[in-house]
């Protein structure tokens, strides 16, 4: 928790180190009043405002964003906190509904939601509450939600839907009541052992050469130019679309043949740099937008980012003959593409933005190629070794 003279300067140029997802500046002239800046909303961040209760343990008073709070009027509430809690006042207790009184619909929306307003996926979150979660677990009271009662919901959704889905309905379940423990609405968590359901989601298509070429061609032609070249770069670099769509110019070193993957568009929420090759290098080329708008790709009719681009890339793929190739495929693609020229599968996981080598492991059925090479470079030294004791 690094210190610092905080002033109205320095206080819109907090960063978060790469590597981190966030990160405490404490006010060198105000002990106790700090600034969390995270990973995913740099150069701003939230005032807080740190002291003991009566029990002696760490509370974190929220005083407000940076962006609506200015420095002198953050210094001047934590003074005022600060003040009245020697006086006996516990800012963190009030207004908060007892355990007795508080149901999951009501900390879902006036706790979770707020306290993830930074999340990327919440409107996901949001989604899958109201559909799923609300109609079954919300009327009921924190403490009374059991794990046998959140398995059996998992179970009957299973029937319906995939595995992958079911999980991530869990995710929410769980990291939500982590949460209510976490702010002493709760006592334990009864999801916390309810194991995920087994996925087996790691489908891939990766194309033929004739599949490819005719790909490449329908690419090279089609009128939606803009959305031929996103494609393009996502086969080109190994890019998520999200990370595509929203890239800047100001990510790209066209000197170096780097593009920089911010950290808040990055699925492991850190800072990565893609290098571009020639094909990649030929689509940034080709775009109009350098100079005249901030991010590469812009819809041209609403002078706006592009969004999405599945109803284009459906009607794309379906000219190449190609109904059942994904977006994401091309990812997959790029990547069997470094895989079978003998590239390392470590050499994969940087370029991709793997956190995790396991991920990467996927693609290892595809080194065949490249270990029989590996394998027939033995051979020779053998027959060689061969050769020398003969003569």
């Amino acid at each position: 928790m690094p210190i610092l003279k905080l002033n109205k300067l320095n206080i819109h140029q907090l960063q978060c180190p790469e590597g981190k997802s966030r990160i405490e500046y404490c006010d060198e002239d105000l002990p106790g009043l700090y600034v969390e800046v995270r990973a995913t909303s740099q150069n701003q961040g939230t005032y807080y405002l740190r002291f003991k209760n009566d029990a002696g343990k760490t509370c974190h008073q929220r005083i407000g964003r940076t962006t609506e709070v200015t420095l002198a009027e953050a210094r001047r509430q934590a003074k005022t906190l600060k003040a009245e809690i020697a006086l006996g006042r516990n800012p963190r207790e009030e207004g908060k509904p007892k355990q007795s009184e508080l149901t999951y619909e009501r900390f879902f929306e006036d706790h979770y939601i707020p306290h993830k307003s930074d999340k990327r996926s919440l409107s996901d979150d949001v989604r899958i509450f109201r559909l799923k979660l609300r109609p079954n677990l919300g009327h009921k009271l924190l403490h009374q939600i059991t794990r046998y009662e959140i398995q059996a919901l998992l179970t009957s959704f299973r029937e319906q839907s995939a595995a992958a889905s079911c999980n991530h309905i869990l995710k929410i379940i769980r990291h939500s009541l982590n949460l209510a423990v976490e702010w002493e609405f709760l006592e334990s968590n009864p999801a916390t052992r309810i194991p995920l359901f087994h996925e087996d989601n790691k489908v891939e298509h990766y194309l033929s050469d004739a599949e490819l070429e005719r790909l490449l061609a329908v690419l090279r032609t089609d009128e939606n130019r803009a959305v031929c070249q996103i494609a393009m770069l996502l086969l080109s670099t190994g890019c998520r679309l999200n990370e595509v769509l929203s890239a800047k110019w100001a990510d790209v070193d066209l000197d170096k043949k780097i593009l920089r993957i911010r950290a808040i568009n990055s699925k492991s929420k850190r800072l990565r740099s893609v290098p571009l090759n020639d094909s990649a290098m030929e689509v940034l080329n080709q775009l109009d937008t350098q100079g005249k708008f901030e991010h590469l790709f812009v819809n041209q009719q609403t002078g706006k980012p592009y969004t999405t681009i599945t109803k284009v890339w459906h009607r794309i793929r379906q000219k190449a003959g190609l109904d059942h190739l994904r977006l994401h495929d091309l990812r997959h693609q790029y990547a069997s593409f470094l895989v079978n020229s003998g590239h390392t599968l470590y050499e994969v996981q940087q370029i991709l933005g793997h956190s995790d080598p396991k991920v990467t492991m996927r693609y290892a059925h595809l080194s065949t190629k490249a270990l029989q090479e590996a394998a027939d470079s033995a051979s020779v030294k053998i027959e060689e070794a061969m050769r020398r004791k003969t003569g």
